[in-house]
């Protein structure tokens, strides 16, 4: 793997104060952090499969769209064509970032800097940079942890509220990881759960309806746990070398977003190349790594091969 920089010695984006790893991987990267998995991650992930057990990480790809209030992500149709040989179907307004997802390198920018690599939107539109197809020909492959925050405050004593902002970062994530005996290596997919998902699909309909159109960064948006938006923390993920990251809640980070700190999503995305993956359904998955104590399992992602896309489906199996 290759040796990369520390954070605190990553080049500055102007006069920003914000730090960025446009040359990490090279020039003209397309990959950000998935970089972090080579051959040698994905066949040290595939030691940890001791019984084949395969768990589902996905939601329906219908679900949950009372969130949003946009017309981009409205829901699709489903149609289905009956013929004397059988059956197709196809979907009207299909939103790649409608469910479990992972957020592509063309989805957010920084500022006027741009995006990863510091393309601007010519770059995107010209060239057909940071597309999620270069993710899906990699395949998002290796190491999964899964820290269970929601878990780890129970047990001292707090009670998470999934109504209210609650900001995670790297000092619990220690935390967590050392109660559940899990180590930190290079190239780690780590799943954070919160609760949050658990909680939401508790509410009847008229509960998960209150909450639509809520789903927005702004402050007086919808209030979950989630990821600390410092850049201390952004400065964690990348010195413990993480692949990517994924949470059970709709955005990783916890939200409203405040001006300062700030939105992980730019830091994260646009200056580390890292990918983001949200609403992801970890519950299953918790319930295992709590029945066995063993929180480390291989995790196999295949975003769509789909040029030029800013999100897919996540499309992700844990397999322990």
């Amino acid at each position: 793997m290759k040796d990369l920089t520390k954070f605190s010695d990553l080049p500055y984006v102007g006069q920003t104060g914000e730090r960025n790893a446009w040359n990490a991987f090279g020039p003209g990267d397309q990959l950000g952090t998935v970089n972090l998995l080579g051959a040698d991650q994905v066949k040290q992930a595939s030691l940890l499969v001791r019984t084949g057990k395969v768990i589902n990480l996905n939601l329906p790809l219908n679900y949950p769209i009372t969130l949003y209030d946009m017309p981009a992500r409205s829901g699709y149709k489903h149609h289905i064509e009956v013929s004397r040989a059988g059956r197709d179907d196809y979907l009207d307004n299909f939103a790649m970032q409608g469910s479990t997802q992972w957020d592509s390198l063309r989805h957010i920018r920084f500022r006027e800097f741009g995006y990863y690599g510091g393309r601007q939107d010519q770059d995107l539109d010209q060239k057909n940079e940071l597309g999620i197809e270069h993710w899906a020909r990699h395949g998002i492959i290796g190491r999964g942890i899964l820290l269970d925050a929601e878990r780890c405050l129970k047990e001292h004593g707090s009670l998470l509220s999934m109504t209210e902002t609650l900001s995670i970062g790297g000092h619990l994530l220690e935390e967590i990881a050392n109660r559940e005996r899990v180590d930190f290596r290079a190239g780690d997919i780590l799943l954070l759960r919160t609760g949050w998902m658990a909680w939401y699909k508790a509410l009847d309909a008229g509960s998960r309806e209150k909450l639509r159109g809520t789903l927005h960064p702004d402050p007086g948006g919808l209030r979950c746990p989630g990821l600390d938006a410092t850049q201390a923390t952004a400065a964690w993920l990348w010195d413990h070398r993480i692949a990517a990251i994924a949470a059970d809640n709709p955005a990783v980070e916890a939200l409203p977003v405040e001006p300062q700190p700030g939105f992980q999503h730019r830091r994260l995305i646009a200056l580390q190349g890292m990918p983001l993956g949200e609403l992801w359904d970890l519950d299953e998955l918790a319930l295992d790594c709590n029945s066995d104590g063993i929180y480390e399992f291989m995790l196999v992602s295949a975003p769509l091969y789909l040029p030029g896309g800013v999100g897919s489906p996540a499309n992700a199996y844990a397999i322990k």
